[in-house]
This record gives structure tokens, sequence and C-alpha cells, in this order.
């Protein structure tokens, strides 16, 4: 199947303005670093794209301190290093306000309640591969990622780090494509948010009982209930429009983990689960 190549370069090339600042409390000296400013990648992961913060805060803390584990918050909240950039923002920022998002850079106090410690590249590697495997099943039943060679598996691990869309997408279009006569995938990979801070997984079937390609509004009425209606579902900063289908959804608008990440926005705050 072909893709729209514009619309996946335009979601490739999204990228939000960062101001990183240092905690006043590890700060060695009387000097206080200047902010330091930083376009990311939506699409990425902190971890992957801050060398350049960590060395340059480097400068003002203890030699104990540079050895820790690296985290941000933003507002007193600590940024999970294992989603996607893009996702955070969109979780805490449902109005796209707030522009640089201000972060603060810690070297130590790892709160290892909250997070999970993501040390070294090869850890976030090793995580984003599950992603995909766990995407693949439910796609094509973990056939196409098992089939590929090794070499293929680190061309889109460094596609993505090395933020190169021709090498990353040369792969990963051929986990972006049904299986064989099929028009469809087998389910659509998706993982839902809320405004409360609740995340969910869910089966999704890319068609309607009719058997006709299920729309973003179907699935809307699907997860809705009389007591929690949804009425607006957004991704990559976006309004998704409720005509479109799943399936287009998935092969365009899904994160490199090739997960569709969707915040589902109530018409009431009420705070019910999020799925039943």
């Amino acid at each position: 199947m072909s893709h729209d190549r514009e619309i996946l370069r335009m979601i490739w090339e999204g990228q939000i303005p960062i101001c990183f600042q240092a905690d006043s409390e590890e700060i060695v000296g009387l000097q206080q670093p200047e902010n330091f400013y930083l376009m990311v990648s939506r699409l990425s992961y902190l971890p992957l794209v801050t060398d350049k913060v960590k060395k340059y805060f480097s400068r003002y803390i203890s030699h104990e301190q540079q050895d820790g584990n690296i985290w941000f918050d933003y507002n007193g909240i600590p940024l999970k290093l294992h989603y996607p950039i893009g996702v955070i923002y969109d979780q805490l920022h449902p109005d796209d306000d707030g522009v640089p998002w201000n972060l603060t850079i810690h070297f130590s106090k790892f709160p290892d309640d909250v997070l999970v410690r993501i040390s070294t590249r090869e850890l976030l590697e090793s995580h984003f591969m599950s992603c995909l495997k766990e995407a693949d099943v439910l796609k094509h039943r973990g056939q196409i990622i098992s089939s590929m060679q090794k070499k293929e598996h680190n061309q889109l691990w460094q596609g993505l780090s090395n933020d190169k869309f021709d090498q990353f997408w040369a792969i990963n279009r051929r986990l972006m494509e049904p299986s064989g006569d099929q028009e469809t995938f087998k389910c659509i990979p998706i993982r839902f948010y809320s405004e409360d801070d609740v995340y969910n997984q869910k089966l999704i079937s890319p068609l309607n009982k009719s058997g006709q390609k299920k729309t973003l509004g179907e699935m809307m009425v699907e997860l809705s209930s009389p007591l929690r209606k949804i009425v607006e579902i957004r991704t990559h900063g976006i309004s998704v429009h409720d005509e479109v289908n799943l399936q287009w959804l998935s092969e365009h608008l899904s994160y490199p983990d090739n997960f569709l990440h969707l915040f589902l926005i109530y018409e009431s705050n009420s705070s019910l689960p999020l799925l039943s």
C-alpha cells in the first residue's frame, strides 16, 4: 500500500522548543547557569536529544553528581524517559500552550518510585524494540519484525536516533503495510491517554461490524459510555477528524514505535475509569 510521503515527512519533522533550566539546589558555587534552549523532535526521546544539555550543565555541578542518572521535571512532574517527547508534551499541554516548554534538569535524587531508569541508550533501544515487536504482533502476528535481519533492526533504531527519515522509513514501510492480500492490519496498535493522566491499551479492530474500515468516530462511540462521552481525539498536537479511518491513521500518524498515541477529550471532567 502506498503512503502519503508528505504527511509522513510532516509528522517526522514536528518539533518542540524547550528551555532547559538547572535545579538551583544542585548547583555548586554562587553562579547560576543561564538556561539552555533546544529544538527537539516530537518523535524522539529525551535521553536521545539531551547530550548537549547534560554537557552544558555538568560544568556547574559536583563530580559525584555527574555520575548519576539524569532526569527532568515540568512544574514538579517527573517526565517519563521511555515516552516519546511529543506524547509527554501533549499530555501536559492539552491546549498546546506554554512555548517554549520549560523543563528542569536533575543530576541526583532520581525518583525511582515514579520513573523507569533509562541510564544508557542501549536500555532505551531495548524498550523501543520491545514496543515495535508488540505493535507487529498486533498488526501482523509478529511475522514482519521476526523476519527482519539484525542489521534492519539496527537501521530502524539508527534512523530514529540520528533523525534520518529515509533511513528509518526504508525499513519501517514494511511494518506499515497489511500482510498478503489483506487491506488492513489484524488489530490497530493504540495507546490511549486521558486528561486525568490515565493510560490504557485495548484491542481495536480496524473493521466495523459491517466489515468496512472503522472510522475514528466509530471508535469514539465504542469507547464512550453514557456517563463519559469522548468528544475529541488528538495526536501530534492536532485534533483528528472523526471521519478518518483507523487503518490510514495507523499507517501515517503512528509514532516510530508503531503505536498510535491518542489523547481522549471527554465531554465531562469526571474521574471515572478510562475504558470499560
